[in-house]
């Protein structure tokens, strides 16, 4: 990659970021179609004064991830429709000056979960009641699925339950509430602390699918104790491309080679 004047920059803010693959799939990409840019992840508290710097620095476009998808909003210029329906951003793309939020996690949950098993009619309970939950929640409901939030935080699930309509329980009640797809979107279970789990192997039903948004490690705690009582599994990798395709191809304006991009990210993740 040859670093000039007129190299691009796109970027993961975020905290805690180190994790990030984003760099190493997008890096793959941009290399792949021979277009002139670099991707880099920074790790942000202040979403507000670093939104400012996209601006400043003529950052093209960048991935928002935990904690920042919802609190990045109020600094944002326009909304995509999906990004304002769901009341949560994970892409941004400034155009001249003008910063645009978008929202992929959606679109990346609903493909992955599609190549598995269909959504329509499906009782969903989906774990957490941040971002990607607001999201992929959107999603589920989109495609005619029925969804349960279940957070330890009673006010912030209830928010979310109401904001989708959908049903609240706590997360101490999967046992009691109709599962046929159980999806986490919690960070427990990412490296470092991958011996976590967001719920009790007890909880957990074989005629469950399970899916985990997190991608590193491949296969979480959760992953591996739902395959070994015969879960169908969906791992983080699906989502994780196809967010990341929609984010290429929105800033790039070039169509993503989507298998490279999967190919570095499972590279990186078993060597």
């Amino acid at each position: 990659m040859m670093l000039n004047a007129d190299t691009v920059l796109f970027a993961v803010l975020g905290d805690p970021v180190s994790h990030s693959l984003s760099p190493v799939m997008h890096n793959q990409a941009l290399s792949d179609v021979g277009y002139n840019g670099v991707y880099l992840a920074f790790r942000v508290k202040d979403i507000g004064k670093v939104v400012s710097g996209i601006k400043a620095l003529d950052i093209k476009g960048a991935s928002i991830t935990i904690p920042h998808k919802v609190s990045v909003i109020p600094f944002l210029d326009e909304l995509d429709d999906t990004a304002e329906k769901i009341g949560a951003v994970n892409t941004i793309i400034n155009r001249q000056g003008v910063l645009t939020g978008y929202n992929s996690d959606c679109l990346g949950a609903v493909k992955a979960i599609s190549e598995k098993t269909a959504i329509k009619d499906k009782d969903v309970v989906i774990i957490g009641a941040g971002g990607a939950a607001r999201a992929i929640g959107f999603g589920i409901i989109s495609e005619g699925g029925r969804v349960t939030v279940l957070n330890r935080t009673v006010g912030k699930g209830e928010k979310l339950a109401r904001d989708l309509g959908s049903e609240f329980q706590h997360i101490s009640n999967l046992k009691k509430t109709k599962c046929q797809i159980l999806i986490n979107t919690t960070p427990v279970g990412m490296i470092p602390d991958t011996d976590a789990m967001p719920v009790k192997s007890d909880d957990l039903e074989k005629t469950m699918v399970v899916m985990d948004v997190i991608y590193n490690p491949l296969k979480t705690r959760l992953i591996k104790e739902a395959e070994n009582i015969g879960c169908m599994t969906i791992d983080g990798i699906s989502m994780f491309v196809y967010q990341g395709v929609f984010q290429f191809e929105l800033w790039t304006g070039k169509k993503a080679p989507v298998e490279v991009m999967k190919k570095a990210v499972l590279k990186r993740i078993t060597s």
